[in-house]
């Protein structure tokens, strides 16, 4: 018999807002989180704008040392966690630590520490002068793994890649790991740092981002005529997954339950989706056949809009 999986911890790390609770407010109130990139000159670049995050200081969660030792994605990863642990306020002590894990998902990683030691190597004339934290600070999984150390989890632990469904994947593991018994309580989202040189540079040549430059706060707009793109965004979301009679148990906070849960494959193109969404559809027809429910069960959906195909 499968097990129910709930959420009892939230954390947010966003350019609308540093806690969960400044993000949701912001979100209701309509405010834009975009604005013309300062984390580099973006002058030369076709697209100029992104959403970065606000009255970051890393030093503010984390101590010199490991911001030394962590890429910008991870130090987000962190901090996000670190909300979500605090607010589901699990007892570690009352459970064996192999019982707790970490899923967690990013796309690309350390970007900015790999376009850093880099240039250092170019700078360099190619000696090969590399920071001894170069791969850690690189390689996608670190942040699961820091996360772990940090608060002593022992369980499952690894990171998802799925491109823009990434943290969904990760849920969606948590989700079914806890469900199948093997876990009871994930700490799961996403994280990352793409607000760099080369990842800009990158999407842009692809045409997949918004040029409306002179107009940042209103350059996101999925479901206009004249939409022309995503706009760029960093941070992290993190949410505590745990075994639904566990948290009764405990007498957790519960903000709701996971009952389905669903992935496919357009197998259709490098970076657009199906014109037809035939993935999509297949998908969600598949969730709600493990949740047991019908579509006349459904009261709202979030939307999560795709950008124009590339080239159009």
């Amino acid at each position: 018999m499968t097990k129910r999986v709930v959420i009892t911890g939230m954390g947010a790390l966003t350019p609308l807002g540093n806690t969960v609770s400044s993000f949701w407010n912001n979100i209701i109130n309509g405010v834009s989180g975009a604005e013309r990139i300062t984390r580099f000159n973006p002058q030369a670049f076709r697209t100029q704008i992104a959403c970065q995050l606000k009255d970051y200081d890393p030093h503010a969660f984390l101590d010199k040392a490991e911001v030394k030792r962590t890429d910008p994605f991870t130090q987000y990863a962190l901090i996000a966690a670190d909300q979500a642990i605090a607010d589901s306020a699990f007892d570690l002590n009352s459970l064996s630590p192999f019982d707790v894990g970490v899923i967690w998902g990013s796309g690309q990683g350390g970007m900015a520490t790999f376009e850093e030691q880099v240039k250092e190597y170019v700078k360099g004339d190619y000696h090969p002068r590399f920071s001894p934290f170069f791969v850690p600070k690189l390689i996608t999984n670190m942040a699961s793994g820091m996360i772990s150390i940090r608060h002593g989890l022992m369980g499952i632990n690894y990171t998802t890649v799925s491109a823009c469904a990434t943290s969904n994947t990760a849920i969606m593991d948590a989700f079914n790991y806890i469900r199948w018994g093997k876990a009871k309580i994930i700490v799961t989202g996403g994280s990352e740092a793409p607000i760099t040189e080369a990842s800009i540079g990158g999407f842009s040549s692809m045409k997949a981002m918004s040029t409306r430059n002179a107009d940042p706060i209103t350059a996101s707009r999925p479901f206009d005529a004249d939409r022309d793109g995503f706009v760029m965004g960093e941070g992290a979301g993190a949410l505590v997954l745990e075994e639904w009679e566990h948290a009764t148990k405990r007498g957790a906070k519960i903000y709701g339950e996971i009952v389905g849960a669903a992935m496919t494959a357009d197998a259709y193109h490098m970076t657009a989706t199906h014109p037809q969404g035939i993935g999509a559809a297949h998908a969600m027809r598949l969730a709600l056949q493990e949740a047991e429910l019908t579509i006349q069960d459904v009261d709202y959906l979030n939307a999560t809009p795709l950008p124009r195909q590339l080239g159009t």
